[in-house]
C-alpha cells in the first residue's frame, strides 16, 4: 500500500470515528467547538514555570480518550507531522534563563530545562485537544459552530471547500501514482525528472474535477453559501462545556494559592 492510499485510509478512518453512535458525538458542535477553543488558551496562558497545574490539565485530555474510547497510540501517529515540530520548538528553545535554578521539592531544576518541558507539554496538549474535536465532530459540525459565533461566511464555506478537495485531490494523485508504477514496475519511487510533470498533471486533472463538482453544486442549487441543519440545544450541551471551564478554572487559580 502505497502512502497516498495510507492518508486516505486514516482520512476515512477519522470520517468513521466522526459518524459513530456516542454520546460525545451526539453533543451540540457549539460547545465542542469553545471547550476546544478555551482549553487550548488557558493551556498556552500557564507560565514557563507552572509545571504543577498544566500537568492537572490532563484530567480533560485522560477522561476524552477514556470515555471516548480512543486509541492513543492512533491519535499519536496521525498527528505524527504536527508533533515533531513540538518537540522542535522545545528542545531548540532559546533558553534565556539558563541560569535561574528553581527548587522541586528537594530538587533543584535548571530555568531553561523546566520551561523547556512546559511548553513541549502546552504543544501536546493543544494538538491532543484538536484530534478529540476533529475525532468528535464533522466538518459540516464544525462550520455550523463557527457560523453560530458569527465567523464570517467567506471564511467557513473555504474551510469545508478545502477539506472536501483534500479527498479529491488524494485520489488524483493516487491515479497518477498508480499509472506511473504500472508503466515503470521495476522502477523504485518516482524519478525525479518525472516529478514536475507529474506535479503538473495533477494539479491541471484536480483543477478540472473541481470544476465538475462546483458544476454539481450550482446544478444542485448552490448559490454562494451552504444550509446547515439547525440543531437543539440539550441541557447536557450546556452542563458538559461549563463542568469543564469550572475545573479549569480551579485549576488555574491554583496558581495563586
Amino acid at each position: 500500500m502505497s502512502s497516498i492510499e495510507k492518508n486516505i485510509k486514516e482520512l476515512n478512518s477519522i470520517q468513521n470515528l466522526q459518524q459513530r453512535t456516542h454520546w460525545m458525538n451526539d453533543l451540540h458542535p457549539l460547545g465542542k467547538l469553545l471547550v476546544c477553543v478555551i482549553y487550548i488558551f488557558l493551556v498556552t496562558s500557564f507560565g514557563k514555570y507552572d509545571i504543577t497545574p498544566l500537568i492537572l490539565m490532563a484530567v480533560y485530555l485522560i477522561f476524552a480518550f477514556l470515555i471516548g474510547e480512543f486509541s492513543v497510540l492512533k491519535a499519536l501517529y496521525r498527528m505524527r507531522i504536527i508533533l515533531p515540530l513540538v518537540l522542535f520548538v522545545g528542545i531548540f528553545n532559546p533558553f534565556f534563563d539558563r541560569e535561574i535554578v528553581l527548587t522541586i521539592g528537594s530538587i533543584n531544576v535548571s530555568g531553561g530545562f523546566l520551561s523547556m518541558i512546559t511548553l513541549i507539554i502546552k504543544g501536546f496538549y493543544t494538538v491532543l485537544a484538536a484530534y478529540i474535536l476533529i475525532a468528535t465532530t464533522s466538518i459540516d459540525d464544525i462550520c455550523y459552530a463557527l457560523r453560530c459565533i458569527k465567523i464570517p461566511r467567506i471564511i467557513v464555506i473555504v474551510i469545508m471547500l478545502i477539506y472536501r478537495y483534500f479527498d479529491v485531490m488524494a485520489q488524483e494523485a493516487d491515479r497518477i501514482t498508480t499509472a506511473y508504477k504500472l508503466r515503470a514496475p521495476s522502477q523504485k519511487g518516482i524519478h525525479y525528472k518525472a516529478w514536475g510533470t507529474l506535479v503538473g498533471q495533477w494539479l491541471l486533472r484536480s483543477i478540472d474535477k473541481a470544476e465538475l463538482v462546483y458544476e454539481s453544486m450550482l446544478l444542485r442549487g448552490f448559490k454562494g453559501d451552504f444550509s446547515f441543519k439547525h440543531k437543539a440545544v440539550r441541557p447536557l450541551d450546556i452542563i458538559y462545556p461549563l463542568a469543564w471551564i469550572c475545573i479549569w478554572v480551579i485549576i488555574k487559580l491554583r496558581i495563586f494559592v
